[in-house]
């Protein structure tokens, strides 16, 4: 997973609470068996109109957010079924951070095991970002994770709180691979100095699928 410390990019707008993981990425995409390539299915019913053409009247789509990586919307973003997919699309399509008011509790974890970093600030923060971005084109933000800030150029400065582990994962892009492989070594260890133990619960887990056979 790759870290996240600090990125400056582009930001775009989605004006809509309550955008479930099916809207994020529709079901029928499901059946890929990668992790990657989802992103061109980002948001398929609203950016698209008969599957083949944009949208015009979908806000994404305008030119000015080409290349963002920093999305802003509203209240309860990433509702609905908990599926990984959302944060896989969101991801492959260039976003690398989310701010809303709230979040979806399942979608909210599964964005930081993808190096995702998913931000809540108040209401009103939110709508002061709509503003400026609707009244300047290309408007960028600048997200700081160790400092836990959001800038920008014309004189933005918000702060965010987070769970001082996820943000440890984040800066550190670990997921929970990563995160078991840090005790590497002392699982390695472990192992050398218990052969005839590990031997001893392979033969008992062996024989026991045998009976059940």
């Amino acid at each position: 997973m790759e870290p996240f410390k600090q990125i400056k990019g582009i930001v775009t707008l989605l004006d809509l609470p309550n955008v479930d993981t099916d809207q994020i990425i529709p079901k029928q995409f499901l059946k890929r068996i990668e992790r990657t390539g989802f992103g061109q299915f980002l948001f398929y019913d609203w950016r698209f109109v008969d599957g083949k053409k944009p949208n015009t009247e979908f806000e994404m789509n305008a030119d000015r957010y080409r290349g963002a990586t920093i999305l802003v919307t509203r209240a309860n973003f990433g509702s609905g079924s908990s599926r990984e997919h959302a944060p896989w699309a969101l991801l492959d399509y260039g976003f690398r951070c989310i701010i809303a008011p709230s979040f979806a509790d399942i979608f909210y974890n599964n964005c930081f095991k993808n190096g995702i970093l998913p931000v809540r600030l108040s209401e009103a923060q939110i709508e002061t970002i709509f503003e400026r971005v609707r009244k300047t084109p290309g408007y960028h933000l600048t997200v700081d994770l160790e400092k836990k800030t959001i800038t920008s150029d014309d004189g933005l400065d918000f702060t965010f709180e987070l769970d001082e582990f996820r943000r440890h994962c984040l800066l550190g892009g670990l997921d929970d691979i990563g995160l078991t492989l840090q005790h590497g070594e002392a699982i390695r260890a472990y192992e050398l100095r218990h052969p005839q133990t590990l031997a001893a619960r392979s033969s008992i887990e062996t024989g026991k699928i045998k009976k059940a056979h």
